[in-house]
């Protein structure tokens, strides 16, 4: 591999490994063949204002940058409507970047309007970004229309905006990867301390049909979110984020939710950890969707808070010391309704297995309520449409909690085969609901409720 001195705005044709040095190049360099390695020997390459790309990469196929750092451009290595590539071993740091607190970030901008950060995709297929360093910037990896990637063991901590950004980005796999403390504040009307904690700031944020991808042991906390999946644009346009899945992530202390999910279907969660957040999981209006064997300790509001979602299996869960264990409520939204029919309230859980410990209350299921704790217009309150309704709690361990099961205009929910005892106030509380079956339920003393 011949050795070379990389100068301003060069195109590279041919295998080539950087002389070590520090060298200015505003305009950055361009690889433009098939099949070429650059490596870059650690030589760092600086941009100028924070503009441009250091490394431009278009409709290539099996190009590989490795060893190579990268500062002071908008984007380290920008790369689109290419595939088989292989981005390993490289250090980006201090590209474009929002200045600290002022703005709540809009997670809907188009590739072309991205926000700066490490790495850039755009239209990339069966492609390997692996053991990069994405650290200290606004984002690390941002993805657009991309599909079948490998994103493994980058670090992309630190960040104020986003560590890994997936748009329309399907059928990949993000393994081991770090993104703690993405967090930014938005400054409100009130003085230093008024404002919003995370701005939309995360360590993933998944958005436009992301689907079918696998998450897999990596790190999220302490991110204004630690995952944020968003199903519903701003304009109205259904774009759910489906059929993912996340697998011994951990996204625990969050000020504000650990996995968010809205308007989307089919996602899996198995053996996460969502700790000490606000909420541990907030997944509103979606359906269909499994949580298992995750653990939500110490949340302030709830492990789990769903408005007006159906079919979730939910089973084999650790809920301890949070507000609520499970919350689940309607809620009515004229839009909403318009555009999900199907979701005027909450029905269809199968809650099973579960081990719920010193939560204010373990389980509240409740109509017309705001956030699921403070009840909703009075002009609701009647509507028979929002009633939950068909819920089943069945063999969970429910114990020394406040309340053990609420039910505040909740029909038909079925409790049986669950222990629940040493709840302080009620091990189940109704009011005004309807078709209730207790049965075959542990309580004190060994009777059965």
């Amino acid at each position: 591999m011949e050795t070379i001195t990389p100068t301003d705005g060069m195109v590279i044709r041919h295998d080539v490994r950087f002389a070590p040095g520090v060298y200015h190049l505003p305009r950055g360099v361009t690889v433009a063949a098939d099949g070429v390695t650059l490596d870059g020997g650690g030589a760092l390459l600086v941009g100028a204002g924070r503009l441009g790309a250091g490394v431009s990469l278009e409709g290539v196929r099996g190009v590989a940058v490795r060893n190579l750092c990268l500062a002071e451009y908008r984007h380290g290595i920008r790369a689109a409507r290419s595939s088989g590539l292989s981005l390993a071993g490289n250090r980006v740091s201090a590209t474009a970047e929002q200045a600290p607190n002022t703005l709540f970030l809009d997670i809907w901008l188009p590739a072309e309007g991205a926000y700066g950060g490490g790495i850039l995709l755009d239209g990339v297929t069966e492609s390997v970004v692996e053991e990069n360093d994405l650290q200290h910037q606004q984002s690390g990896l941002l993805a657009y229309g991309c599909s079948g990637l490998t994103v493994r063991r980058n670090q992309a901590n630190y960040n104020s905006g986003f560590g890994f950004y997936l748009s329309a980005t399907s059928d990949s796999l993000f393994e081991e990867n770090s993104a703690d403390y993405c967090c930014r504040f938005e400054p409100r009307e009130g003085g230093v301390h008024f404002g919003h904690m995370g701005a939309d700031a995360a360590g993933f944020v998944v958005v436009r049909a992301s689907c079918c991808n696998t998450f897999r042991r990596n790190t999220a906390r302490l991110g204004g979110d630690g995952f944020f999946l968003a199903g519903l644009a701003p304009d109205g346009t259904k774009c759910g984020c489906d059929d993912n899945l996340f697998v011994e992530n951990d996204a625990s202390l969050s000020p504000n939710i650990a996995f968010e999910a809205t308007f989307c279907r089919g996602n899996l969660f198995v053996r996460n950890y969502a700790d000490r957040c606000n909420y541990g999981f907030w997944l509103g209006f979606s359906w269909d969707t499994g949580i298992d064997e995750c653990r939500m300790v110490m949340n302030r509001q709830a492990g789990i808070a769903v408005e007006n979602g159906h079919g979730f299996r939910v089973q084999r869960n650790t809920f301890q010391a949070n507000g609520h264990g499970v919350l689940l409520w309607s809620v009515r939204v004229e839009a909403f309704a318009q555009s999900f029919p199907d979701h005027a309230t909450s029905y269809g859980w199968q809650i099973e297995g579960n081990t719920f410990t010193r939560n204010g209350k373990g389980v509240r299921i409740a109509a017309n309520q705001n956030h699921g704790i403070r009840p909703g217009p009075a002009e609701n309150e009647e509507r028979p449409d929002l009633r939950p309704h068909s819920h089943a709690l069945k063999g969970n361990d429910i114990q020394d909690n406040r309340i053990g099961i609420e039910l505040a205009r909740a029909d038909g929910t079925v409790i049986e085969g669950n222990i629940l005892n040493r709840n302080v106030e009620a091990n189940v509380r109704q009011d005004d609901a309807e078709g209730t079956v207790l049965r075959n339920n542990l309580g004190a003393a060994g009777g059965y409720l």
